[in-house]
């Protein structure tokens, strides 16, 4: 691989998904800690969804321990795949009502999930040709 001035492109690419696999395994991390699991599942509830709370914390776990497994280089290319859906789905529910801007111009909007999206779709083409060290 190409390098870029200070490191590789490899380099790079694990950098993005260690610290990826970190931001969507925080989280969950804070929804458990703030104790907020059932009030999302109450919010799937509201949405139409019947059984929220199983839900909320299938979702919690999940971005818990899938997002320490991408960081560490396990499952890339699935797991990237699931938080798409789930990031999909955040943007069906949510945030496109909101518009675009997260915050600023607008508020809850979706550019970061559509950001995120983008990332994972970079980790998931990437995610078998990254070595661990």
């Amino acid at each position: 691989m190409k390098k870029f001035p200070f490191m590789s492109q490899a380099t790079a690419l694990k950098i993005l998904r260690v610290f990826t696999g970190i931001f969507l395994a925080a989280h969950g991390c804070i929804r458990f800690y703030a104790g907020t699991v059932n009030g999302f599942g109450d919010f799937l509830n509201s949405k139409g969804f019947l059984v929220g709370s199983v839900i909320a914390w299938a979702l919690t776990i999940f971005e818990i321990l899938g997002g320490l497994a991408m960081a560490i280089g396990y499952f890339v290319k699935w797991i990237a795949a699931l938080f798409i859906i789930e990031l999909i789905m955040g943007i069906i529910i949510v945030h496109a009502s909101n518009g675009w801007f997260v915050v600023g111009y607008g508020s809850g909007g979706m550019e970061y999930s559509v950001l995120l999206i983008l990332t994972l779709v970079v980790i998931a083409a990437t995610g078998n040709k990254v070595r661990r060290y």
